[in-house]
Formats: C-alpha cells, structure tokens, sequence
C-alpha cells in the first residue's frame, strides 16, 4: 500500500499541464485529442495501490502485446479544458490485463465512462513504436489547426506534404528526418484506422488524419507535444505564406539546402521523400 496522494503523482501533473498548453493552443476543442502515455510500473506504485482495481473494461481488440502494461490515458468525451481542474474525472490510470483482453482501472474517470475512443489506434501505434524504441512512451492526438487546413489545399502525398513542411522551418527535417504519413480519409474511433495509423508508424513519428488532425509519438510528453509543435508551426507559416501569394511561393529552402541541414545535424532524412 501507498501512503502518497496520486494527485502528487508525476505523470498526472504532467497530464494536466500538457492538456491545457494543448487545449490554450487550439488543438483541443470540446473533446477533440486524447493521449496514452505509458507509464513505469515502480513510479504508479509510488502514489496508487496496484491491487485496488475500481473496475474491469473489456476491450474490443486485444493487445497481447502490452499485457501488464501501465497507462494514464484521457478519458472518452472529456474536454481537455476540464483536465486541470478534474483531473480524477477526465483522465484514467490503467493496466493492461494479462491476456490483452481488458485493461484494469486502477484511478480515475471517477464519475464513469471509457477511456479514450481512440485507444484502439493509441495502443495499436504503441506496439509499432515499442518494436522500434524500447524507451517509447507517448502518443498523442490533436486537431492542430493550420494541419487540417493545409489537408484541404495541398498534395495529399506524403512526399510532398513532408517536403512542404521541410522546407518552411528550417529545423523541420531535423526534427522529423523521416517526413510524416498521411492516411486516406476515415472514420475515427474504428479498429480499421487503428491499424492504418499504426501501419505508418513503423516508419513515421507523425501520421496525418486528412481533415481532422495529427497523431505523434515519443518518448515522453513534451518529446511527442514538440514534434506536433514544429509540424504545426511549419504548417502555420505554409498557410500565411500561400494565402498571400495566390498559393505561388517565391523563395523556399531548396532540396541541396535541406541535404546540407541534414548533414551538418547528423540526421539521414527519409530517401523516398528527398
């Protein structure tokens, strides 16, 4: 048994801190975004009591894969503007059953309720992700406002979506050397979509919902929240730049001069894009 308060925990003010800088940016309105970020089993025994499972919730896919796994993770139809000053009502802390079929709720989400609608696609990236960097620990969803635009007036291709964005910040391909994945167009909250995004992040950090937002990963909170922060910074400076020139931009960073970024930052950017 744990004599500490879980609202000292770590990893829950991190949740709450993340959630309102999110939210204050835009990307979150009403109950748009969610976030899973798995945690250290010894770290949750610090502040909540492992055995003291509040309830069972079955899962509708299983994640063998992440048996007795550890999660704070936002809760389903929760508003990201409410976490900090609710957290126990918005957020769950749970752990993945042994056979991957439910997951255990060990806090939170005190006034009922599911996690995330989008834990389908969280847990299926995860499991990409670990396979890739065993220190991976986040995946973050948002509606990032000058992404889902740029859906709408640019070439959907991953290449040249990635390559737009390079070349607007000149830390872009340094961030992110692999360029990011875009997905056709789908219903959220399905399995399907679930294994698309995280068909992607064999090879990608960042993968794009056409029209609705952006999915990142890292290895912790603020690894995964900068690198939707550059994408959409790059994304930003796209927008003002085409609106003010009917779309025709005059000078940009040539593909030599993000070989050179790449090579004086020790980064090798994705071959199929430059």
């Amino acid at each position: 048994m744990t004599n500490k308060n879980a609202m000292d925990a770590p990893f829950i003010q991190e949740m709450m801190d993340i959630t309102q800088i999110m939210w204050r940016n835009g990307w979150d309105e009403r109950n748009g975004g969610n976030i899973s970020y798995r945690l250290d089993k010894d770290e949750v025994a610090k502040y909540l009591d492992l055995n003291d499972v509040k309830r069972s919730i079955e899962l509708e896919f299983p994640v063998k894969e992440l048996a007795n796994e550890y999660f704070i993770v936002t809760g389903s139809g929760k508003f990201f503007k409410n976490i900090q000053k609710n957290p126990e009502d918005t957020l769950a802390v749970v752990k993945v059953a042994e056979d991957g079929m439910s997951i255990d709720l060990l806090w939170g989400l005190v006034n009922g309720g599911r996690p995330t609608s989008e834990l389908a696609s969280h847990f299926m990236s995860h499991i990409e992700r670990l396979k890739i960097d065993e220190n991976h620990r986040v995946i973050m969803h948002c509606h990032t406002t000058n992404v889902i635009a740029m859906t709408f007036v640019h070439d959907p291709s991953p290449k040249a979506f990635t390559k737009t964005l390079w070349k607007m910040c000149t830390e872009c391909i340094v961030v992110f050397p692999e360029g990011v994945s875009l997905l056709p167009w789908m219903v959220p909250g399905s399995n399907a979509i679930g294994e698309a995004t995280a068909k992607e992040m064999k090879d990608h950090r960042l993968v794009i919902w056409p029209h609705h937002g952006i999915f990142g990963t890292g290895e912790s909170l603020d690894d995964a929240f900068s690198l939707i922060e550059t994408a959409e910074k790059a994304a930003e400076v796209y927008m003002l730049v085409a609106s003010h020139h009917s779309g025709e931009i005059k000078q940009t960073i040539t593909d030599e001069e993000l070989q050179e970024l790449a090579d004086a930052f020790g980064v090798v950017p994705n071959p199929n894009y430059l």
